[in-house]
Formats: structure tokens, C-alpha cells, sequence
């Protein structure tokens, strides 16, 4: 028995060393799983899958209400590590504003509560990137209400100035669901200018119509010259940014950008009184790769 268990134990010693030299890791560990583009290589990601929440190493939480006159209070709560998922969930429940001030022409404080509950994360600050391939495998869900994102900022300058990538966006448009790969840029609120594809949701349901209940992959590809973002390797929008130069001459895509993750309510994503809730938005991970040279 004991010379048995001493001849396991060194075959279990080589067969680990193999593997580590192969850049192999154990099956169930999705970094052993990743494909690397050729000419790139892997110089961030999360696989959201250690812990319970976001590592705080990497990911920032918004906090109550923050844009759109959207219906949801951002909080931390909603945001957990599950089973290698990222999970933003939103929930139908009240959050009294701390900062109500009924006579406010300020949305953000005129709002007494908010009815719904999300979660909002991103890397600003924590970590940045300019150029390269971004990849996040996500599930959306699809019901009245739910607009989630996948997107960038630029670090310097106020919006539209910095620049923003829409990776992701599913709304509703003229009242219809569609998704969305957007760039947006401009000198101020008043003078924004979009470069927008917006693909009815119904062209995908004809392609699968079990998409909503499927994992996705949607891709950014950003050098200097351009971004092209794909959605399961089909293009859906090039933006050329020699287009993309604001009135100073400055171009927010032309910098660092930080990432953001969340689950918005209401607005753009339509009426959801009459969803049932919970509803969950998963991402299964974010990956950016970088040409060595581009490194900062």
C-alpha cells in the first residue's frame, strides 16, 4: 500500500510539473481556457472567479442616482462573485435618497426614492488601457426595463469630450429592443455626436431564438486608426476615428480608457412595472489584450 501511494504521489508531481510548463493549469480554471489573439498578449482580465465580490483590487462601485434619469439606485449590494460569475442584480425595492431636496431642479435630488435597486462597477483608477482587444462574455437579460452595458470612458476630460465606447448597450428603440455599438464624442451635453449601430433584437431571435437564454461574446477592436466592435465575431459598427476629433482638436479615443459594468432601470430600457423581478445580468469575464509595444 505504502509503495503504491509513493508511486501516485511522484506520478502526480511530474504530470503537475508538465502542465505548469505547458502554461496548463487544472481543468475548471478558466484561465487555462484562454485564447490568446495572435501578435497580442493577455495583460488584464477577470474571470470572476474567486470570492464573493468584485475584487476590489480592480472594480469600483457608483453609488445612487447617477445619469439618464434612470429609476434604479446604484449600491454595492447588488454586485456578487457567483459560481465564475460577475452577477449585477436588479430588484424591485424602495431606497429612501438621502439627499432629497424636494424644491431641487436636480433630478438626482428631487427623487424622494428610488423603486428599483442595481449595481454599477468600474476600473477608473484602478486600472486603464489605450489600444488593443477587449473581450467580455456576458448574459443579458432581455424583459422590459433592463438596459445593461458594456462600456469605456476615457480618463481625461468631462463627457462627451473623453470620449465613450459602448462595447454593449440593449435598449429600446422607438419603444422596440435593439443592441447597440456606439461611439460618442464632442465639446459638451449640448454638442454631442454619435457614431451608432443599432440592430433590432429581432435579428438575432431569427438567427437563435434561444439567444436570451445564451452566454455572449462581445469584442472591441481599438487601435489608433479605428474601433470595430463585434458581437460572436459579427461586426456590427466601425468607427473611424480621424472622424472622432472634438472642436479643441483633441480626441477622447486617442487616451487611456477605464471599463464600466452595469445593469441600468427605466429610461432607455423601457417601462418595468411589469417585469418580474429579480432580474440578473452575468459576465463570465473581461479579458484586454495589448501589442507589446502599445503596453503603458
Amino acid at each position: 500500500m505504502l509503495e503504491r501511494f509513493t508511486t501516485y504521489l511522484i506520478t502526480c508531481f511530474f504530470v503537475s510539473i508538465a502542465l505548469s510548463s505547458c502554461g496548463i493549469k487544472p481543468k475548471g480554471n478558466k484561465e487555462a481556457k484562454i485564447s490568446i489573439p495572435q501578435g497580442y498578449e493577455l495583460i488584464w482580465h477577470d474571470e470572476f472567479d474567486t470570492g464573493t465580490k468584485p475584487d476590489s483590487d480592480s472594480w469600483s462601485y457608483e453609488h445612487g442616482f447617477v445619469r439618464n434619469n434612470e429609476l434604479q439606485w446604484y449600491q454595492e449590494e447588488n454586485a456578487a462573485v457567483d459560481n465564475g460569475n460577475l452577477v449585477i442584480t436588479g430588484r424591485r425595492e424602495e431606497v429612501a435618497n438621502p439627499d432629497y431636496n424636494a424644491v431641487s431642479g436636480d433630478w438626482r435630488r428631487s427623487r424622494k426614492e428610488a423603486q428599483y435597486t442595481s449595481s454599477s462597477i468600474n476600473t477608473r483608477g484602478k486600472f486603464q488601457f489605450q489600444y488593443g482587444i477587449v473581450e467580455v462574455r456576458a448574459k443579458i437579460d432581455t424583459a422590459s426595463g433592463m438596459w445593461p452595458a458594456i462600456w469605456t470612458l476615457g480618463v481625461e476630460k468631462g463627457w462627451p469630450s473623453n470620449g465613450e465606447i459602448d462595447m454593449m448597450e440593449y435598449y429600446q428603440v422607438d419603444g422596440k429592443p435593439h443592441i447597440l455599438a456606439n461611439a460618442a464624442w464632442g465639446p459638451s451635453w449640448q454638442n454631442v455626436s454619435w457614431d451608432s449601430a443599432k440592430i433590432p433584437f429581432t435579428e438575432f431571435l431569427k438567427k437563435d431564438p434561444q439567444w436570451p437564454e445564451k452566454f455572449h461574446i462581445w469584442k472591441m477592436e481599438w487601435t489608433p486608426d479605428f474601433i470595430k466592435l463585434y458581437l460572436d465575431d459579427e461586426l456590427l459598427n466601425e468607427i473611424d476615428l480621424a472622424k472622432t476629433k472634438n472642436s479643441d482638436g483633441s480626441n477622447g479615443f486617442q487616451q487611456p480608457h477605464y471599463i464600466l459594468l452595469n445593469l441600468a432601470i427605466g429610461s432607455n430600457g423601457g417601462d418595468p412595472s411589469q417585469t418580474q423581478f429579480p432580474k440578473e445580468y452575468l459576465v463570465d469575464y473581461v479579458r484586454v489584450f495589448q501589442k507589446t509595444e502599445n503596453q503603458l
